[in-house]
């Protein structure tokens, strides 16, 4: 596993300003790991690696406003006292998948029976009394800026050299830990990302779940028609309903193939 660098960074968190952090130009050079040309990379305490975990939610990176909820989070608990576990598993957790996007998330994960896979009535229980079973991940742990601006998955990473050694030194060190574990990717470019692992032995690819439409409001119609909520008559142009239609196919035998 990569070295927890939190002991150096704990100091620093602890005694932020986050107020007056309002941009990614603003962040501390104390919190700067490395710089390549536009793209620049920051500390986040995000090192808490659950080794129960069956499920891997794979993002691409960790905005700026995430950070600055970590960073809040992690200060909070610093200053009450905590220890170093608590306060990175704490600073992990604040916010991941709050709001409208949980529910479409939970029903998509049911609609291909991640829940038989799991032995638990309802992927629900992964935010709450199955929280163990789940680890909130992103391809790149660390915040990543283009120009001073969250990096958004475009060029892929796999085809940046400085963005593939973010992602060999951090999260390929904690895949490596988690081997039996599925992976589902939230968007083309993890997808993209998670396959250039499988192809360098990090993972199987067998335990990749290509093909869920990401849970975001902003992609509702095809979330709706994968879940058989909505028509293939009433999709607008914009949705391809035959890709979804091969996608949800696929991703059901891949798991009943997991579950026998």
């Amino acid at each position: 596993m990569s070295p927890i660098l939190f002991p150096q960074y704990a100091d620093a968190i602890r005694d932020l300003d986050l107020a007056a952090i309002d941009t990614p130009a603003a962040l501390p050079e104390r919190f700067l790991l490395a710089r390549e040309g536009k793209y620049s990379v920051h500390y986040i305490p995000f090192e808490y690696v659950n080794p129960a975990a069956r499920i891997v939610v794979v993002g691409i990176a960790p905005g700026f406003a995430q950070w600055r909820n970590a960073m809040r989070e992690a200060q909070r608990c610093i200053r009450a006292g905590a220890g170093q576990d608590e306060v990175l598993r704490a600073a992990r957790l604040a916010g991941a998948f709050s709001g409208a996007i949980r529910p479409n998330f939970v029903a998509l994960l049911d609609a291909i029976g991640v829940q038989r896979w799991l032995g638990i009535a309802s992927c629900a229980s992964l935010f709450d009394l199955d929280a163990h079973l789940v680890q909130i991940s992103a391809i790149l742990r660390h915040p990543v800026f283009a120009d001073g601006r969250n990096y958004s998955g475009t060029p892929g990473m796999a085809r940046l050299p400085f963005l593939r050694e973010q992602v060999l030194r951090y999260f390929a060190q904690e895949a490596a830990s988690l081997p039996d574990a599925l992976y589902i990717p939230m968007g083309g470019s993890v997808a993209e990302g998670l396959d250039w692992l499988a192809r360098e032995g990090v993972i199987r690819r067998d335990r990749i779940l290509h093909g869920l439409p990401h849970p975001s409001g902003a992609n509702a119609e095809r979330v709706a028609y994968f879940l058989g909520r909505k028509e293939r008559a009433t999709l607008s142009s914009r949705t391809n309903a035959r890709q979804i239609d091969a996608s949800r196919a696929t991703l059901l035998a891949q798991m009943a193939a997991l579950t026998d």
